[in-house]
């Protein structure tokens, strides 16, 4: 009967993961659930929650993130990372809007006006953007408003749903 590598514990020996420690077994075909993750994954598998939250806030880039949280069985049954997934996906949608939405809708007060508009809406999620980066890096968990309502629904719709 063989031993683990990293603890000692016996083991079987078609077993891939250590029934001890967990940790995986050199020489064994990967059959499990390891087998069926997506390529790439595994950078996710080894990632603290509290990175994957902050990585979330990065401006311009930080949806992208959100959607790999959202996407991935490593956090899916971690509320706070999903509500900061959510909320700083929500956030690049206020980009997107003062972006595209406003920006056309205020063609009517001019080039000047719409500009300085759209431009400070622009620079109020840029600094929403870089405050959640920061908080959620030390730790401190921020509801903003209106966001932060919607997406401590969306993580209790998704909660309510798998049940």
């Amino acid at each position: 009967m063989p031993f683990c590598t990293h603890c000692g514990t016996n083991i079987e020996a078609t077993a891939a993961f250590c029934s001890k420690c967990g940790s995986r077994q050199p020489g064994v075909p990967s059959a499990g659930p390891s087998a069926r993750r997506a390529p790439g994954e595994d950078w996710l598998q080894s990632m603290a929650p509290s990175t994957a939250s902050t990585l979330c806030y990065v401006p311009f880039l930080g949806w992208v993130m959100a959607l790999v949280v959202l996407a991935s069985q490593r956090f899916r049954d971690d509320r706070l990372v999903r509500f900061h997934a959510f909320q700083g996906m929500y956030l690049s949608v206020v980009w997107l809007l003062a972006d595209i939405v406003l920006g056309s809708m205020f063609g009517i007060v001019g080039v000047i006006g719409r500009r300085t508009i759209t431009a400070s809406l622009k620079l109020a999620v840029v600094g929403a953007w870089v405050y959640m980066l920061y908080k959620t890096s030390i730790g401190e968990i921020i509801r903003l408003p209106l966001l932060g309502e919607l997406a401590d629904r969306s993580v209790a719709e998704q909660s309510a749903g798998r049940l």
